[in-house]
């Protein structure tokens, strides 16, 4: 059995998180420069240590330092003289770092297939109908068996679909040219942000973020997002994606003694800024059964508000960090989040959460029969990994010694829609221009000399004719020209 993660301490109390609880969820909450960051770390430093792996985002950058060891800092080091943890010691975690824009970290891809419509819809901010013939042309692309991978194959699939509305009209309904409009003006927006580079091949596959090390100890695969982040629906859209997929491609695990893995989902405000209900109910339904495949989903966020009702109900775990109460949003805030603390005479929830200190937290985790504890007020422990980023070359040997070093970054472009569609176009083309030389108008209508002077207007009309008859189009014209030439002699 896996043994308690130690979290925060008081004088009086301990609080540890529960291995097999910890897939029942959890929230981090509090206000910029409370502490959020630092408890980030020592969860994720916890669960690697029991051996779980880890998923999260790295937004400022400050996490790339869990892949060296802590030390020489004077308040970290007060702070575990203060809480006499006799135990502690300073250890890097095992790292790989990942990277959409292949810079801070291997590669991040996946396909537009494997996106699909729905998440697709919310990246290019589309509205029902647009949705609609995006749904449409990914089903074309699936019953005609051509694949979509990357940004190329999707703009050439519209093209296609567009240029061809009245013939997939019937069995797909309308295609309109606005909507095809829309979703390319929203695809040329992607590309302009660098987002093109998000999909292709080889795909992430998830089984190497959710790796252990020699020591047996979870792998933290740490995103590098501080330029992602500059793309909000891009950033928040890429992790509700990889949890679909943790979601989809898991088997179902029962009650675990420790999770697979845990996915923290930081700025998790993002997720829900401005999502359509359908991605609404897919996300609560995420996280309300991915617990089953053994996976544990931890929000972060500045204020719980953030999160809708649905969700916030799922999270069992709860680490509270400092609210102000400056306005009546705050104040709203700071009442909600004391009423969904099991009560603890010793704490005056709302009047603490005003007046917590950084590095301070209340803390209520779930404990052996999956209740909620009585909330603490407490310290978060330190991690024994640096606080802080990691440099530049300390970041690239981490890159270089990583076991998938070397595969993502051989990029592949197998062939699918977009080559499909441009050979037939090609081949069109070609075709074409077969046909158009293959006459001799002005042999034919007697406007023109003809290269041997002997030849009379039908044998040129008959060798044209030959030159033309592997084409469809040229046998129709043919027919057209010939007869209206021959029909007039009896």
């Amino acid at each position: 059995m896996a043994a308690p993660i130690l979290i925060a301490k008081n004088k009086e109390t301990l609080s540890v998180l529960l291995p097999k609880m910890a897939n029942r969820h959890g929230l981090i909450a509090g206000a910029t420069g409370t502490g959020k960051t630092v408890t980030l770390q020592t969860l994720a430093e916890g669960f690697s240590k029991i051996g779980v792996p880890v998923f999260m985002a790295d937004v400022k950058g400050d996490l790339a330092g869990m892949s060296q060891a802590g030390g020489g800092n004077a308040k970290l080091e007060a702070r575990i003289q203060e809480l006499a943890l006799t135990e502690f010691s300073y250890q890097k975690s095992p790292v790989t770092f990942w990277d959409v824009f292949c810079v801070k970290g291997h590669p991040v891809r996946t396909t537009v297939a494997e996106m699909g419509p729905l998440l697709l819809a919310r990246l290019l901010n589309l509205n029902e109908v647009q949705s609609g013939v995006l749904n449409s042309v990914f089903k074309i692309a699936d019953d005609k068996g051509w694949l979509l991978l990357d940004l190329k194959d999707l703009r050439a699939m519209m093209q296609h679909a567009a240029e061809n509305a009245a013939e997939y009209q019937s069995n797909y309904g309308n295609i309109s040219a606005a909507s095809v409009g829309a979703v390319q003006r929203g695809l040329l927006e992607l590309e302009t942000q660098g987002a093109d580079q998000l999909f292709g091949e080889p795909a992430l596959n998830l089984d190497d973020l959710m790796q252990t090390d020699a020591q047996g100890r979870g792998v933290v695969n740490i995103l590098a997002s501080d330029t992602l982040f500059n793309s909000p629906r891009i950033y928040a859209t890429l992790l509700l994606w990889l949890l679909s997929e943790l979601f989809e491609k898991l088997p179902e695990a029962g009650d675990l003694e420790k999770p697979k893995m845990v996915f923290f989902f930081d700025e998790a405000h993002l997720l829900f800024n401005d999502a359509p209900e359908a991605l609404l109910q897919k996300i609560e339904q995420v996280v309300r059964l991915i617990r089953s495949k053994g996976i544990g989903v931890y929000f972060v966020s500045q204020n719980p508000l953030d999160i809708p009702d649905v969700v916030l109900g799922q999270l069992g775990n709860r680490v509270q960090h400092a609210l102000r109460a400056f306005t009546p949003r705050d104040q709203k805030a700071v009442k909600s989040a004391a009423d969904t603390f099991r009560s603890n005479p010793k704490v005056d929830v709302a009047t603490a959460i005003t007046e917590l200190g950084v590095g301070e937290a209340l803390v209520s985790f779930l404990d052996e029969k999956g209740i909620p504890t009585p909330v603490e007020r407490t310290f978060i422990c330190p991690p024994g990994s640096r606080v802080g980023p990691a440099t530049e070359s300390e970041r690239s040997e981490t890159i270089k010694s990583s076991n998938v070093f070397g595969f993502y970054e051989k990029h592949l472009d197998r062939e699918s829609a977009y080559e499909i569609l441009k050979g037939r176009a090609d081949q069109t083309a070609t075709e074409a221009k077969a046909e158009q030389e293959g006459f001799d108008w002005g042999g034919i209508l007697g406007g023109g000399s003809s290269s041997k002077g002997r030849e009379s207007v039908l044998e040129a009309a008959a060798k044209s004719a030959a030159r033309a008859i592997g084409s469809q189009l040229g046998r129709q014209i043919i027919r057209g020209v010939l007869g209206s030439l021959l029909g007039g002699r009896k």
